[in-house]
């Protein structure tokens, strides 16, 4: 049981980690919910009804989807493109990596081709279904916020083209861009002992690679 807890170690704090923000998440957007409707002379809702409702659906898909889009586009460019000095890039000097080569590529080329791309997929397809997610649960969360104001609700395929639904993707994945890209240059001159993500501490500025 030790041995499972040390191999899995990492899996389970980030987990947990994620368990505490959803649950803190969830009961302090119902307290802020409910403050708002109150002050537009509305009936406090439960907290199973907030759950299950476009506000919170939404808030969370829209934090999903820009955290799966950094996490494909990242694995995506690192195939690709170089970093001289980073921890999180191949060395441009020597790009190619031992077991890159799938043995049954020959047999099955198509499959292979696909293996050697499947976490970058599999990254690129929950991004594409969280965004559809966060698109209609905050529709329904807009047509919330308009029947309160008075307003008329709108479709679907209209709120595609709203301000406020790209507005609440953009906002999210600039920090996402800034913050990788802050992980990639300072990495390459600073250090920490220990971590897989950075170099080793005697490394020189210009080696690639952790």
């Amino acid at each position: 049981m030790r041995n499972f807890l040390r191999d899995n170690g990492l899996s389970f704090a980030l987990s947990a980690m994620f368990l505490a923000s959803l649950a803190g998440m969830a009961l302090t957007g119902h307290a802020a919910r409910n403050q708002e409707l109150t002050e537009h002379g509305q009936a406090a809702i439960g907290f199973g009804a907030y759950l299950s409702g476009g506000v919170f659906l939404s808030a969370l898909f829209e934090n999903w989807e820009s955290e799966f889009l950094q996490m494909s586009v990242y694995v995506v460019l690192t195939a690709m493109l170089f970093q001289r000095g980073s921890a999180e890039s191949r060395d441009p000097d020597d790009p190619e990596r031992e077991g890159d080569e799938v043995p049954w590529r020959k047999r099955h080329p198509v499959l292979a081709w696909l293996y050697e791309r499947s976490l970058g997929i599999a990254l690129a397809v929950l991004f594409v279904i969280s965004f559809v997610f966060h698109w209609w649960f905050s529709v329904v969360a807009a047509n919330q916020e308009a029947t309160l104001h008075g307003r008329a609700a709108q479709s679907a395929l209209e709120y595609l083209g709203d301000s406020q639904l790209w507005f609440e993707s953009f906002q999210n994945w600039q920090s996402e861009f800034l913050s990788t890209a802050l992980l990639v240059v300072l990495s390459i001159f600073l250090r920490h002992r220990g971590s897989p993500e950075s170099k080793p501490v005697a490394a020189a500025n210009d080696e690639t690679g952790a």
